[in-house]
């Protein structure tokens, strides 16, 4: 049976216990692994493995011994429970194995999980899963989680009191993170959180996410921003130990110039500026957005793109200029520009 999206979403939590099993295949492969470990954890339980009610191997051993999957789904364990049969990396080429086992299938035998990369239309294993009365086939796509996962996630993680702003940040970094990041976010929070039944904020949300070199160039920009120039050569220096590029600094610079123009030249204010970015900023990101936006003014952010751009100019042509002085300097005249108004 081929299940839509919507029932794919509900079954990956909620496996049928009653079918022989599921083919789950996509073009991410971390996608289709999270699926699967919510499957068979639903199923066998967080010790299955320990209680040696989970059989694992790959579609590579199964081609060199077809009979592994059928003595697998027949086998009897020594601990009470159901039992799963997984094969992962499987391709086309294994659809023949698989085919007998699950023809044998009857109720108490172990599910058989599949997992395999992209599968069209035509492809063998999926006629084979789609085609049976009792077993399921679910692509996942690269598509970001919808809000009833993310909810569902949260609520896992033990975390069912979030603020409205919290939410919506942590749905902005749904569609930003891969879905590993995401998902030991959640449950980074969820630790963070233990013993306190307080709403969770943005700031605990920020806190928990990962540090990055871009939360680095944040804290480089706010610094800019807020025309502190006496921090400047400190931060730079750790961030290119860390490996950024003077490149990849001015075109940060760019970014972030340019949203504090469009705040601050929004007809209703900054406040109402910042409503209309995207991605949305939420909590202190916002307030702080807002202040430098305020102090700024329209014309001097004007000025900061256009120093920005000139020195953006010059690291891509032939100047002989070193690039990290140079940017450093763009750096330090944006603080003292930012200080006309200040």
């Amino acid at each position: 049976m081929k299940l839509s999206a919507r029932d794919a979403t509900g079954y990956f939590r909620k496996p049928d216990p009653s079918g022989a099993g599921i083919l789950i295949y996509g073009g991410d492969a971390m996608r289709v692994a999270l699926k699967r470990q919510d499957v068979i954890k639903a199923l066998v339980g967080p010790n299955g493995e320990e209680e040696m009610r989970l059989t694992r191997m790959t579609g590579a051993e199964l081609r060199k011994d077809p009979a592994l999957l059928g003595d697998a789904i027949k086998a009897q364990g020594f601990f009470p429970g159901p039992r799963v049969a997984f094969i992962e990396e499987a391709t086309d080429a294994v659809a023949k194995a698989i085919s007998p086992a699950l023809a044998d299938w009857v109720q108490g035998d172990a599910q058989i999980i599949v997992t395999a990369g992209q599968l069209n239309a035509r492809s063998a294993l999926r006629k084979l899963f789609e085609g049976h009365p009792s077993a399921y086939a679910a692509g996942v796509y690269d598509d970001p989680p919808t809000r009833d996962e993310i909810e569902a996630s949260l609520r896992d993680a033990g975390l069912k009191n979030v603020g409205h702003d919290a939410m919506n940040l942590i749905s902005a970094y749904a569609r930003e993170m891969a879905p590993g990041d995401l998902r030991q976010t959640i449950e980074k929070l969820g630790l963070y959180k233990i013993g306190d039944d307080s709403e969770v904020t943005t700031e605990d949300v920020e806190a928990c996410a990962p540090m990055s070199n871009e939360a680095g160039q944040d804290d480089l920009l706010n610094i800019v921003a807020d025309l502190k120039a006496h921090e400047i050569g400190p931060i730079l220096s750790r961030l290119y130990a860390q490996g950024t590029q003077p490149v990849a600094l001015c075109i940060g610079a760019m970014r972030h110039f340019r949203q504090l123009h469009a705040v601050a030249s929004d007809p209703g204010g900054p406040a109402a500026g910042t409503g209309k970015l995207k991605p949305p900023v939420f909590g202190p990101r916002r307030d702080r957005m807002v202040r430098q936006a305020s102090n700024w003014g329209r014309i001097n952010l004007e000025d900061a793109l256009g120093t920005i751009t000139e020195a953006d100019l010059t690291l891509r042509s032939a100047s002989t200029a070193p690039d990290r002085a140079l940017v450093e300097r763009m750096f330090i005249r944006l603080a003292m520009l930012g200080r006309r108004r200040a």
